[in-house]
């Protein structure tokens, strides 16, 4: 295999932030030696899920097995994903804002048709449904722990108890159509033909758009991580994956 070299378009403190990290992790495992030292394992992490490089192609740049870029890999997420923020967390940080925003994505998955949990009606194909809270100006606060999906958002949204934890902290949650009747905080606009709306709910329905439309930019940002947008692994290390990126997000955008 060829090597050439390449960039992460990661901030160096997010590099910082999984290096002290895995030295932590080895010093309580009483590692003495690694083929890779930490801030070498780190940039293999970032590459993996920033740029969706395979096991294959990681081993060959750094110069290691496959098998070991796998361990490595799978050592830093759980390292990463450990201590992700809550929704109890998230909620008292929610509290602090004017408002909130509640939007679900789907991760797309390798799946065949007879995997129905896995099919999304909405979007026509196989995924894990998560979902996102982000402030007012659209920054990524919080993701849920992946479920299949063909769970609906505000199934999920209640599943997660989302909706509760909003409406303990009082906070109002602006979302789409798909959270009808979540209750609770959350607003959402009117359902209806466009035409059929008086013109008052359609500048209603307009002054909502405007508002949840910077949702958008953090679902954006949990995706820019190339890893989840398309995820070549079974379904069940998804939410690992999630809480990984999350907290290498926040990390690098405190």
């Amino acid at each position: 295999m060829l090597v050439y070299p390449s960039g992460i378009d990661v901030s160096s403190a997010a590099l910082r932030h999984l290096s002290d990290r895995l030295r932590q992790h080895r010093r309580a495992l009483g590692t003495r030696w690694r083929r890779l030292p930490a801030g070498r394992q780190a940039l293999l992490v970032l590459a993996h899920l920033r740029n969706g490089h395979t096991y294959a192609q990681l081993a060959a740049g750094f110069g290691v097995g496959t098998t070991t870029a796998y361990r490595y890999i799978t050592e830093a997420i759980e390292v990463l994903a450990a201590p992700a923020p809550s929704l109890a967390q998230a909620a008292r940080t929610a509290s602090t804002k004017a408002f909130v925003l509640l939007d679900g994505t789907l991760l797309p998955i390798d799946r065949v048709a007879a995997d129905r949990p896995f099919y999304s009606g909405k979007h026509k194909k196989h995924g894990m449904n998560v979902q996102i809270i982000a402030d007012p100006a659209g920054r990524l606060l919080w993701a849920s722990p992946a479920r299949p999906g063909a769970v609906h958002d505000v199934r999920a949204a209640r599943e997660h108890g989302i909706i509760d934890a909003l409406a303990e902290t009082g906070i109002t949650c602006w979302a789409d159509k798909a959270y009808q009747g979540a209750g609770g905080t959350v607003r959402v606009p009117y359902r209806g033909r466009w035409e059929k709306l008086s013109e008052g709910q359609q500048a209603v329905n307009r002054s909502h758009t405007r508002i949840r439309a910077l949702v958008e930019q953090a679902v954006a940002a949990l995706k820019s991580w190339r890893v989840l947008r398309k995820l070549r692994c079974s379904p069940a290390p998804t939410t690992g994956l999630v809480q990984a990126v999350l907290c290498l997000h926040l990390a690098s955008s405190d």
